[in-house]
């Protein structure tokens, strides 16, 4: 996928952040959203223990020891702080994370993430994704709509392990822009230049759209 549509997801997840949240990134397109946000005061918080983060740092700035829970470089804001890993994880699991923003490998018709297994491939693992989905106030998809191959990604049923029976609130991919609620998903918002028509290829989970939702 091109840089350009990476950077409408962040810019369109980013759009989605108000001032004084504090916010969970996962790795991928994710990490692009601190290059993004603008006019609001958006804390970010890492599951390596820091809180504050900032951009990505210029070329003289880089410091090794400066880095996101993907390992990404990152710089510090004013009243960053830092702490251990476990008590990362219990500001997550205490309900105390406002957004978290992850990738997905697949989205079921719920909108429930299949996020940390591929049988038969090496894949990073679960991470603090399950923590999240169940600890988080708001949880946003970042993610393209289909796999390498063309295979689509938001799916009817998922054919990957679930992360978490939690579905999430918002699914933001590179074709278009999908609510969760109780009927499942809702078609709210294309990409620019991207045809209904080609959401519907692409996608396998059946989606309403807000003039449906409104007929309800």
């Amino acid at each position: 996928m091109s840089a350009e549509k990476r950077n409408w997801i962040a810019a369109r997840a980013a759009a989605e952040l108000r001032d004084g949240d504090i916010v969970n990134l996962g790795i991928g397109i994710p990490t692009l959203i601190p290059d993004l946000v603008t006019g609001r005061n958006v804390v970010f918080q890492s599951e390596n223990g820091m809180l504050g983060f900032g951009p990505r740092p210029t070329a003289d700035a880089y410091d090794a020891d400066i880095i996101d829970a993907g390992k990404q470089p990152v710089t510090e804001r004013a009243g960053v702080a830092y702490f251990d890993s476990a008590s990362s994880f219990g500001m997550i699991r205490g309900g105390h994370v406002d957004v978290a923003v992850i990738g997905a490998l697949q989205v079921d018709g719920r909108g429930r993430v299949a996020n940390w297994a591929v049988p038969g491939k090496p894949v990073l693992g679960v991470g603090g994704a399950m923590d999240l989905l169940a600890g988080a106030r708001r949880v946003v998809v970042a993610m393209t709509h289909t796999t390498h191959d063309g295979q689509p990604k938001v799916v009817d049923t998922a054919t990957l392990p679930l992360t978490s029976l939690r579905p999430v609130d918002l699914i933001i991919t590179d074709l278009a822009v999908l609510a969760v609620d109780g009927d499942g998903l809702r078609l709210v918002e294309m990409a620019p230049g991207v045809t209904l028509d080609e959401v519907h290829a692409h996608t396998t989970a059946r989606l309403r759209t807000d003039r449906e939702a409104a007929a309800r």
